[in-house]
């Protein structure tokens, strides 16, 4: 029996086109599955070490594929990793909603030994994420992040080293974590969260370093923010054109209406001086006319 014979597009197992181009949250998710199975004992570190090598010089889909395809996923799998679609999936609409998938985390810790992490762009926060850094530092960015739960926690240790939290807005925060010669961050406490948005809780300890957490806008609302900004100055700006136009019309209304005035000034002045030249013209015909008579 012959294999079918894949529809145009298509791979035979269902996959995108081997030489479409793979994207940085693409080579993410194939991290996530090999830091995963570090964890688990299915790779020693020379095989993470290559693989993760090959992920991040990947171009393709079809240069990607094979990276994961010894490891075991699916609900009958024993390992955690979950599988990695390579496919190009419709963008939510954003909501809280639809941002509390519930499931298991895309990625559940994360260590920085003398060197550094980060965890951002399209990825799911567990109900508990663990990281440690050691004369290191890390980056969590859940801004742009979907969420297994209504509440997660961050678990940071940081020992003479750092963490950096990133939260988009609405989202309410609470800093949990013990400090020793360090810090947690409390400054985004307080704020209350948007309905239906998560709960980030900080936990952790600190020993000579620092757990930050930042609020900030994602580059897109940023980007969105920034050209309404420009919108409302060229509107403002069209504003004061108009009504500069409309002083002018209305000053030049003003001058148009001073000179017919003036004009009429001059006509009636005109008029007037006609007028006493004509009587003062007949009154010297007038006397001309009776000296005339007299001389008769």
């Amino acid at each position: 029996m012959t294999d079918a014979v894949p529809p145009p597009g298509e791979t035979p197992a269902g996959h995108p086109v081997p030489e479409l181009r793979a994207s940085d949250a693409d080579r993410e998710r194939v991290a996530e599955v090999l830091r995963d199975a570090l964890a688990e004992g299915r790779l020693d570190m020379a095989e993470f070490e290559e693989r993760l090598e090959a992920t991040y010089q990947a171009r393709t889909y079809g240069e990607l594929a094979p990276i994961t395809r010894d490891l075991p996923v699916g609900p009958g799998a024993v390992p955690l990793a979950p599988s990695v679609s390579l496919s190009k999936e419709p963008a939510g609409d954003g909501s809280w909603a639809g941002r509390i998938t519930g499931g298991e985390g895309s990625s559940s810790w994360a260590v920085a030994v003398m060197s550094g992490f980060q965890r951002k762009g399209r990825w799911t926060v567990p109900r508990r994420f663990t990281c440690f850094a050691f004369w290191g530092g890390g980056e969590i960015d859940l801004r742009e992040a979907d969420f297994a739960d209504r509440e997660v926690e961050i678990n940071c240790i940081a020992i003479m080293g750092g963490a950096q939290v990133i939260v988009p807005p609405g989202v309410e925060v609470v800093v949990r974590g013990i400090g020793i010669m360090g810090g947690f961050d409390h400054r985004e406490e307080g704020v209350p969260g948007e309905p239906g948005a998560p709960r980030v809780i900080v936990t952790g300890f600190a020993f000579w370093g620092g757990v930050g957490v930042e609020r900030k806008l994602t580059r897109a609302e940023r980007q969105r923010q920034k050209e309404e900004r420009r919108r409302e100055k060229l509107d403002r700006r069209a504003e004061r054109r108009e009504l500069q136009a409309g002083r002018r019309d209305e000053r030049q209304e003003r001058w148009a209406r001073q000179w017919e005035r003036q004009e009429e000034r001059l006509e009636q002045h005109r008029e007037r001086h006609e007028e006493r030249w004509e009587r003062h013209r007949e009154r010297r015909e007038q006397r001309r006319d009776g000296r005339g008579h007299r001389d008769f």
